[in-house]
């Protein structure tokens, strides 16, 4: 019995979330339970072949491995039963455990088997549904990170990032302190014209349909293109590429296609459509995929310049 209390003391340690401040980071307490994903590697040549949704986080250099567990401890409690997209990449919370015991001898593992189970269920029964579907994209540029969703059935990801900011609103949710921006990706094509205006038409259509009826006419709307510090030369033998200004003709043709009464607008506009081109690292040259979203007001600020709100509000534009 004296065992088990001692090797009950150290589990309780281990996982204690009122430890003194400097022992423990707000962002690592939740590594017990959240474990970073793994790279996907078989998932940047599927970007040329399908569509994907997710989500793509600014963050600061080399604080990204920080950033990935704060930007799945966030996830978890906002994608809940919306996530029905499946996943194998994130190792399995028990083989955690595993890891854990190392510091435990043989003699005190018989009895703390049962009680860091027991710990860890208690910690997961409120995020039963965990975003562990995602799955982790390799770039090629710092301060990025890009989460995406393996499967088709996908949950709606501009609601997701409405629920985030309205709870950094009122306060029910503490401002992150890695992650900066996070983009709710709602589709990707490879950024050639014919594939982008097909992809902006849908997702006008699909705007309007939910709410252009609560839009005063004309429908003021804005493009923004962000590529992120990448070249044109870095996407060697890119034919048909879209530089910046082609991109907004094509993006804006889009939208008047959809919306005969819209006008552009870049200080207050009612739609927002963003094309980001993503740094995927594997992919072949001359084949960019850009992330492509359309948003509503609430979730975008158009001063100093164009761009998904902050998560909070002292983060330099620069990211």
């Amino acid at each position: 019995m004296a065992e088990c209390e001692v090797a009950k003391e150290v589990i309780n340690k281990r996982f204690r979330n009122d430890d003194a401040p400097g022992e423990m980071k707000p962002w690592e307490q939740h590594s017990a339970v959240i474990s970073i994903p793994r790279y996907d590697y078989k998932s940047p040549a599927s970007f040329l072949d399908r569509s994907f949704s997710g989500f793509l986080i600014t963050c600061p250099i080399k604080r990204e491995k920080s950033a990935t567990k704060e930007a799945m401890s966030i996830l978890n409690k906002y994608l809940g039963s919306l996530n029905t997209c499946g996943s194998e990449q994130e190792e399995d919370p028990q083989n955690v455990v595993t890891k854990r015991r190392k510091v435990v001898n043989e003699t005190e593992e018989e009895c703390t088997n049962d009680i860091e189970n027991k710990i860890l269920d208690e910690n997961t029964d409120a995020n039963t549904e965990r975003s562990d579907r995602l799955s982790l994209i390799k770039l090629t540029r710092s301060g990025l990170l890009l989460l995406t969703f393996s499967h088709d059935n996908c949950p709606d990801v501009v609601a997701i990032l409405s629920n985030i900011m309205q709870s950094l609103e009122s306060s029910s949710l503490k401002a992150p302190l890695w992650c900066n921006r996070i983009l709710p990706i709602q589709m990707t094509c490879v950024l050639h014209e014919k594939e982008l205006c097909i992809l902006v038409s849908k997702l006008v259509a699909d705007f309007m349909n939910n709410e252009g009826k609560d839009l005063n006419r004309p429908i003021k709307f804005a493009v923004g293109y962000n590529r992120r510090g990448i070249e044109e030369t870095e996407l060697e033998g890119g034919n048909g590429m879209l530089d910046r200004s082609k991109c907004f003709e094509v993006v804006a043709g889009a939208v008047k296609s959809i919306v005969s009464d819209s006008v552009v607008d870049l200080k207050c506009p009612e739609l927002t459509v963003l094309v980001e081109l993503l740094p995927i690292s594997g992919l072949p040259k001359g084949s960019p995929v850009g992330a492509v979203s359309v948003l509503p007001r609430k979730l975008i600020m158009a001063k100093p310049r164009l761009c998904i709100k902050a998560l909070g509000h002292d983060v330099k534009l620069k990211d």
